[in-house]
């Protein structure tokens, strides 16, 4: 918890405890939660929590980039602890959100006079625990 606060207050965040467990949960659970998520699983430790709070600092968390908004869906929001360049993968399956690294040798034609500050590589489709399932025990990869 320790280097949690030191990071937060690093990056111009006031460590205070809900700010210090909001965190830890991103940084602990790679399960990309929405702020729902976050709600649910922390108000049970912390009563005084609100929506509204949990909005407000994964709010302050984007501004200070201490963690990144993840938009698969249209209508979901998700949010990361891993600001690091990668890419994400819903499965159509479950839902879950899996992080994949992106390699240094991302290809980009046609923007040569632009400027990119940022990017999302989203990928969409079934997970190894979904795709047998999905495609009735059959893999495609075994075909």
């Amino acid at each position: 918890m320790e280097k949690i606060k030191e990071y937060l207050s690093t990056n111009g965040i006031k460590p205070s405890f809900q700010r210090l467990k909001i965190y830890e949960y991103l940084y602990k659970n790679h399960n990309h939660p929405t702020a729902d998520n976050i709600y649910i699983a922390l108000s049970p430790q912390i009563p005084t929590l609100s929506k509204t709070t949990v909005y407000n600092t994964l709010k302050l968390f984007i501004l200070k980039g201490v963690a990144v908004v993840v938009t698969i869906e249209d209508n979901e929001v998700r949010y990361d602890a891993n600001t690091s360049i990668h890419g994400h993968f819903k499965c159509k399956g479950c839902g879950e959100v899996f992080d994949f690294s992106v390699g240094n040798n991302l290809e980009i034609n046609g923007l040569d006079q632009f400027f990119i500050d940022e990017y999302h590589i989203n990928l969409k489709g079934y997970c190894k625990v979904c795709l047998p399932k999905e495609h009735n025990g059959i893999n495609p990869e075994n075909s």
